[in-house]
């Protein structure tokens, strides 16, 4: 395994963090594809085996249940000071007022909350989910802040937005003397380099370490175009992300699979590797529900491409529209 420092901070992370939102209550929530805890649990204790060590999930994964399964394992698998543990606020967990977003109310329950379920006294990185419209920044940044200096989270994070927001954030933060944010989680693969045009460059300039959702394209990566999962046969969000550019999406998998080809490895390594040789990442966010997943992206980082073989996946992409914001 190799290690970073996330950002401009002192924090090493693993360069792959395992995504948790595979992990949770089928029942609850809105992902059915999900594993249980039975089913869960050898998969982060793997992960550790392997010497991954740092764990992403979010409060509304599973309508919470993502988090009580994740902290269970940990705290079963591994020390608390051997772990880097992530999580996020913003999306609803119960209906009516103050039941989503960011404002201050919201950010010290939700807090509070995920610390219950994870069953542990601090998070190390607690990142904003997405943009909140109806709520001032500062109100926003302020409360992390608060949450930072109580002593429950260690470092803050933030996810997919528009440069601008995020500049916009950090300036704020700034100007304040808040803690400012540390990471971004943003989406980046193949299929969607758009953040290659404002995001990746902010990120390198500002020293802000990316850890990206979806480096495979929720699997699309990783088979042929036509191959259905059960994730993508119920994963109405994942729809929304390849319906207006299917044509040269399929033709940057079919590259995929030539170069997987000659190298005689799996798809998800090649795919993987071309986002681990963005030199802005810092550690790419990999969902795992079949064990040779964390293989996969464990041997990632010891595959260097070409320029040859980057240019030949990227030449088929075309500008895509602006997605996963909300």
């Amino acid at each position: 395994m190799e290690y970073t420092k996330l950002g401009r901070t002192g924090l090493e992370v693993s360069r792959i963090c395992l995504g948790c939102m595979s992990y949770g209550v089928p029942e609850r929530g809105n992902h059915r594809w999900v594993l249980d805890e039975v089913q869960s649990r050898p998969f982060i204790k793997r992960a550790l085996e392997l010497g991954i060590n740092f764990f992403d999930t979010a409060n509304v994964y599973s309508d919470g249940t993502s988090e009580e399964i994740v902290g269970r394992a940990l705290r079963d698998f591994a020390t608390r000071d051997e772990v880097v543990i992530a999580t996020k606020v913003h999306g609803r967990m119960h209906v009516g007022p103050n039941g989503a977003g960011l404002s201050r109310k919201a950010i010290m329950s939700e807090i509070d909350q995920s610390l219950t379920r994870l069953g542990t006294d601090y998070v190390d990185l607690y990142q904003i989910h997405r943009w909140d419209y109806q709520t001032p920044i500062e109100e926003t940044l302020e409360a992390l802040h608060d949450v930072v200096k109580a002593g429950k989270a260690r470092y803050i994070g933030a996810s997919s937005m528009y440069a601008w927001q995020f500049l916009k954030a950090l300036h704020t933060s700034e100007k304040h003397g808040w803690t400012r944010f540390a990471s971004m989680q943003n989406y980046v693969n193949l299929l969607y380099r758009e953040e290659e045009r404002e995001m990746l460059p902010l990120c390198e300039s500002e020293s802000i370490g990316v850890i990206p959702w979806s480096p495979l394209a929720r699997g699309r990566l990783t088979r042929d175009w036509d191959e259905k999962s059960a994730r993508s046969e119920t994963d109405e969000f994942g729809k929304t992300l390849y319906a207006d550019t299917a044509d040269a999406d399929k033709k940057v998998v079919e590259r995929v699979a030539e170069v997987a080809a000659k190298r005689e490895i799996p798809r998800a390594q090649v795919a993987l590797a071309w986002v681990l040789q963005t030199s802005a990442v810092s550690a790419p966010i990999v969902g795992a529900t079949k064990m040779h997943h964390l293989d996969d992206a464990v041997a990632a980082l010891s595959v260097v491409l070409t320029a040859d073989e980057i240019a030949r996946m990227e030449e088929p992409y075309v500008p895509h529209p602006v997605l996963g914001f909300r």
